[in-house]
């Protein structure tokens, strides 16, 4: 059995966000609200807040136990990018991609046998 929760369209790159969810995949989840706290990452926070959300969603929907749960998968994929004009020399134009994320965590339990 698993849960699943995602958090859609958070404001930052794909890039540095699959740096914090590396940390954490495999880990039991206790372990992995540690790693998370003292991660000094700015998408530690989203993270955390989806890890969370997913091991309530276990708790709470399907009756597995706290402290058997770990993280059974975790990813990131590319959301829209927003994209921004910044004035250049001689009258040009750069664009800038403000990129967004789609976070998604998967818990399991541990087999006991």
């Amino acid at each position: 059995m698993e849960a699943k929760a995602s958090a859609r369209y958070v404001r930052q790159s794909p890039q540095k966000v699959r740096l914090v969810v590396d940390l954490i995949r495999g880990k039991p989840v206790e372990e992995a609200r540690a790693i998370l706290k003292f991660t000094p990452h700015r998408a530690s926070e989203p993270v955390g807040k989806v890890l969370e959300s997913a091991s309530a969603n276990a708790v709470n929907n399907y009756d597995m136990l706290e402290d058997q749960l770990f993280v059974k998968a975790a990813f990131v994929d590319e959301g829209p990018s927003l994209k921004r004009v910044m004035p250049r020399a001689r009258g040009r134009a750069d664009m800038i991609k403000k990129r967004t994320s789609h976070i998604t965590i998967i818990v399991g339990e541990k087999d006991g046998k």
